[in-house]
């Protein structure tokens, strides 16, 4: 019972919380739309404050209803230091709805925004899908292989779009989150890909090359996250509820890998490769 109203009380203040500050981004983000250049910046900053203050309340609530408690810890270099006024690309493995809440809860104040690519359909989700668009988050499709294959063009359209799209990543400071899996681990999908991983998919590379490729010399970092959650990782009722009661967070910068296909996958598999073997480990 309690549990129940712990998750009720949270999905509630999400709720609220989330159409507090879409007003904002809302109002603002049509601004933009018909200002000139030299007002959009002044514009776009408002609407990430606006971003950074839905954070901020996520941040008081998640302690505050006892959600769950989140334990971080960052490894840096001196060449490589976290601010907020750099760019960064964030990988990360992927187990629940809930990841998204806890790098954010975890990251902030320490890195930019995030910034990740979302599927289009999210365009239609009420508030959070023109938020998103406001925001310049990257909105991709994403066919099927046998679609792909009957019709080549749409994967080759669809990867210049994705690459304008990261093409605004260098206009501000900002984390591009990427999960190399592509979807969320599952035993089941592990062993349908045949994945050499005992607790991770297959990494997918093709994200962060075009993000290299977008940022270049821009780029401070790629920071290296792996979460892992006491017992099993719960869908994000379950979290809310209060059903997972640690999480363990551990981040560090590494160095990025040239921006050239083969570069860029043997370098995710050998990042991939240590990331098992740290979630094999002990989660205490």
């Amino acid at each position: 019972m309690v549990e129940t109203i712990r998750g009720t009380a949270a999905m509630a203040f999400l709720a609220v919380n989330t159409l507090l500050w879409c007003i904002p981004i809302y109002v603002l983000g049509v601004l933009r739309l018909v200002v000139p250049r030299t007002g959009k910046a002044v514009l776009g900053n408002g609407m990430f404050r606006a971003l950074d203050a839905w954070v901020r309340c996520t941040r008081w609530m998640v302690p505050t209803l006892g959600v769950t408690r989140i334990d971080s810890a960052l490894g840096t270099t001196d060449d490589s230091p976290l601010r907020r006024d750099g760019w960064f690309i964030v990988v990360s493995n992927h187990q629940s709805w809930a990841d998204i809440l806890v790098l954010v809860i975890a990251l902030y104040h320490r890195l930019p925004p995030f910034k990740f690519f979302t599927k289009r359909e999210l365009l239609w989700v009420p508030l959070l899908g023109f938020a998103l668009w406001f925001l310049d988050y990257p909105l991709v499709r994403r066919y099927g292989r046998a679609r792909l294959e009957q019709d080549p063009a749409l994967g080759e359209r669809e990867r210049r779009a994705t690459q304008r799209a990261c093409g605004r990543f260098a206009d501000r400071p900002t984390s591009v989150l990427i999960f190399l899996e592509g979807t969320r681990f599952t035993l089941a999908k592990r062993d349908a890909q045949q994945s050499p991983y005992e607790n991770l998919l297959r990494p997918k590379a093709g994200g962060v090359r075009m993000v290299l490729e977008a940022l270049d010399r821009q780029l401070d970092a790629i920071v290296d996250v792996t979460i892992t959650y006491a017992g099993s990782p719960p869908d994000f009722w379950d979290f809310l509820c209060g059903r997972c009661p640690a999480v363990r967070l551990r981040a560090r910068t590494v160095a990025a890998p040239d921006a050239e296909a083969d570069a860029v996958r043997l370098w995710a598999d050998a990042l991939w490769q240590e990331k098992d073997r740290r979630l094999a480990g002990p989660t205490t």
